[in-house]
């Protein structure tokens, strides 16, 4: 399986600008700059874009590692936060971090704790960074469902 996505940039670094779009169609020319990666405007940045892939993947990976395990979640939400630090004067990715809510019926935080540790480290995003990833787990209380009226 392959999949790709395309950009374009026009002039110098700050004033130019460029747009992204992706195969599925998702994205069609949505605009990135200087602005929108180091300050803000409206549009999006590569670092953006690599924290929702990297949100996305960790969910999926994290749903099939705990149905492997016999826990289906209800829910499973990741916010990934990714720093882009200078190092020897140059920009890197330095870390990634992911935020997980999760509700898991009947799972205990360790349970969950560790099949999110097991799915970090399988997320196929995950082991495409050279940087140090980390994850937050919390889980959500899982309330009794009452009947509709």
């Amino acid at each position: 399986m392959k999949r790709s996505a395309s950009a374009a940039w026009t002039g110098g670094l700050r004033q130019g600008a460029g747009n992204i779009s992706t195969q599925s169609g998702i994205l069609n020319s949505a605009q990135y700059g200087y602005k929108e990666r180091f300050e803000e405007g409206p549009g999006t940045n590569p670092e953006e874009l690599i924290a929702a892939a990297h949100a996305g993947c960790f969910c999926m990976a994290l749903a099939a590692q705990l149905e492997k395990e016999g826990m289906v979640p209800d829910r499973v939400q990741t916010q990934a936060t990714v720093t882009l630090d200078k190092i020897d004067g140059a920009l890197a990715i330095t870390a990634i971090h992911l935020d997980l809510l999760a509700t898991v019926p009947g799972a205990e935080l360790a349970e969950v704790e560790r099949v999110a540790n097991v799915a970090k480290r399988e997320c196929p995003v995950s082991k495409l960074f050279n940087a140090q990833i980390t994850l937050t787990v919390n889980l959500e209380a899982n309330e009794e469902k009452q009947p509709a009226q």
